[in-house]
């Protein structure tokens, strides 16, 4: 990976609250282009580390490089200005307004700061990439969870980024809905040239259609391979007890 590729850089992260260190001096880089998994049993630093590449938390040491610039203890405003945008584990979007008026949120958040693809130009464009047209004019309260789940990706893709970090964004689907959603994240890492960083519980799933996976445990990085050498890993394979990692398929 060449420092040119390089879309966002941590830097030996760490963060602290008060004696427990929730993330363990981590280094990761992302490449423009590159889906990249982040995987790790409950209480990994998984979320906290996501915050932190974020800017929604100040690490407690290290330094965040966001196409070279240093952006370490900078507002999220600023991350999202530079290109950064995520969704939550729990969808944010504003229930009372329409599904339409929910991606204009993120086209005027946006502004005029970067050129769009055309699937982004506009509100329609946004909700055509997502496959929430037909619902543009139902308040964003009466979609269904997966629905508010593409809602959510398409308000942060509205603010036209390089980097899309994703929070667990199957968690409470359907094996059929889970599977649709890895495959439409594949699709708008492949349409819209991004990066993109996916937290996710749903293992199995996220190591078909990955690239390469991040492991956390304890607030640390034990892996960072292809997700066919990182099941095979010992560590791996002992922090989850075996349970959850399996051989990707296809």
């Amino acid at each position: 990976m060449t420092e040119a590729g390089v879309r966002l850089e941590a830097r030996s992260v760490t963060v602290r609250f008060g004696g427990l260190v929730a993330v363990d001096a981590v280094d990761a880089r992302f490449a423009a282009g590159e889906l990249v998994g982040i995987i790790g049993p409950n209480g990994a630093g998984k979320t906290t580390f996501f915050n932190a590449i974020s800017g929604v938390l100040a690490p407690s040491a290290g330094r965040l490089l966001v196409d070279g610039e240093d952006l370490t203890g900078a507002a999220p405003h600023r991350f999202a200005a530079h290109g950064i945008a995520r969704t939550f584990q729990t969808p944010r979007v504003f229930g009372e307004l329409s599904v339409m008026r929910n991606v204009d949120f993120g086209l005027q958040f946006a502004g005029r700061r970067r050129s769009a693809p055309a699937a982004l130009r506009d509100a329609d464009s946004v909700l055509r990439l997502i496959g929430l047209a037909q619902h543009a004019g139902l308040p964003a309260a009466q979609i269904t969870p997966s629905q508010q789940r593409l809602l959510e990706i398409g308000m942060a893709l509205a603010t036209r980024p390089n980097v899309l970090l994703l929070d667990e964004v199957a968690a409470g689907l359907t094996e059929a809905e889970v599977e649709a959603m890895a495959q439409r994240i594949r699709a708008l890492r492949d349409d819209l040239g991004l990066t993109v960083i996916w937290i996710e519980h749903a293992v199995t799933t996220l190591m078909r259609y990955v690239e390469r996976v991040i492991v956390l445990h304890q607030g640390r990085k034990i892996a960072d391979d292809t997700p066919a050498r990182v099941v095979q890993d010992a560590q791996v394979v002992e922090a989850y007890l075996g349970d959850e990692i399996a051989e990707p398929v296809g």
